[in-house]
């Protein structure tokens, strides 16, 4: 794993990153699909329970270490640091997410 501020592992999103939902796109909790979704003018992605929790922390303020340490603390676990990462990165490489400024 690779400090914060370093360059981070191929396929992983740096810990200092702050993601944020994308612009065009709304994450909400879809109670007839008991999930939350991504909707985008031209679709809807469902996503799954790691996923929607993951994406419903990507406020553009906290950072994937911050997102990191609250889902480990809310669901008493431990080690998700790479999982984590690793969705962040899809995620902003679909277009999911974006990098704040």
């Amino acid at each position: 794993m690779s400090a914060a501020g370093a360059v981070p592992e191929p396929g992983l999103a740096g810990l200092d990153a702050r993601p944020a939902i994308a612009a065009g796109m709304r994450l909400q909790w879809e109670a007839a699909q008991d999930a939350h979704v991504l909707l985008y003018p031209e679709g809807m992605v469902k996503l799954n329970p790691s996923a929607g929790a993951i994406m419903s922390r990507c406020d553009g303020q906290r950072t994937v270490a911050d997102i990191v340490a609250d889902i480990e603390r809310t669901y008493d676990l431990s080690g998700l640091a790479t999982d984590v990462r690793a969705f962040v990165a899809l995620a902003l490489q679909r277009g999911w997410l974006e990098q704040a400024t």
